[in-house]
């Protein structure tokens, strides 16, 4: 809706077309877990893999054997190497950030190449966007990545701003079954994640304070220790979330 109280028909076609390709990802996913069920599948691995790879098209034989290809075995890929000819546009990089969870998982596969990007995005949209993004559903295998991005790009300044998203992360709704489907990599980026932001927990708020009058010290110690404590109760809090020990 407009300011003035009209209504936008190409705000609500985006909202129309976004909700659309969710619930048409939450229904492929979940026929491939359905059918990764059936083949008992010797490890979790496997069983991720056919999920992730729920979008991709089999080759028939006239496609191998014909001298061009008639179908597309990775959709994604090719809209993301060349615009197509219809009226949705795909974006060739990312000039805005996303509203919805299928704008986020759009350009988080297909617009961001790197991890270092990636990570600038969660940042970028804090925990507060991202919980709104993703209250209904969190996708499969989206939370096992953002740890691992936060893992290795976590650093003092953003402290405070991974531990919001961290916090709102786990109000999604499925949240204990996302962690519960974590593979073993991700289980440890996420140890590895707690482990530095527990670390920073103590040095981070007494890490280059000016020194002044004993009593000021002795002031600005006794509320860095509270900070620190609190601090540290956030961080223990989390961990029993994400069921790190």
């Amino acid at each position: 809706m407009d300011a003035d109280g009209a209504v936008d028909p190409a705000a609500l076609e985006r909202e129309l077309r976004a909700a659309v390709a969710a619930d048409e990802r939450r229904e492929r996913e979940n026929q491939a877990k359905l059918r990764a069920l059936r083949q008992r599948l010797p490890s979790y691995q496997e069983f991720r893999n056919i999920v992730l790879a729920s979008h991709l098209k089999p080759l028939e034989k006239k496609d191998k054997m014909g001298k061009g290809r008639n179908v597309l075995w990775n959709p994604c890929a090719a809209r993301a190497k060349a615009p197509q000819a219809n009226d949705m546009e795909i974006p060739q990089e990312l000039d805005q950030l996303p509203g919805t969870s299928a704008e986020f998982y759009r350009d988080w596969r297909r617009c961001l190449k790197s991890r270092k990007e990636k990570y600038q995005l969660l940042l970028e949209l804090g925990g507060k966007a991202l919980g709104r993004i993703f209250q209904a559903d969190l996708g499969f295998g989206l939370l096992g990545e953002f740890l691992t991005v936060l893992a290795e790009n976590v650093c003092r300044e953003d402290r405070d701003a991974i531990l919001q998203i961290l916090q709102s992360l786990s109000g999604t709704k499925r949240f204990g079954l996302n962690v519960d489907l974590l593979s073993e990599s991700e289980k440890e980026s996420s140890r590895d994640l707690f482990r530095k932001l527990w670390s920073m927990s103590g040095d981070y708020w007494t890490a280059g304070q000016p020194s002044g009058p004993a009593g000021s010290e002795a002031h600005v110690m006794d509320t860095g220790l509270q900070e620190e404590a609190e601090e540290k109760r956030i961080v223990m809090e989390l961990m029993k979330c994400y069921q790190v020990t």
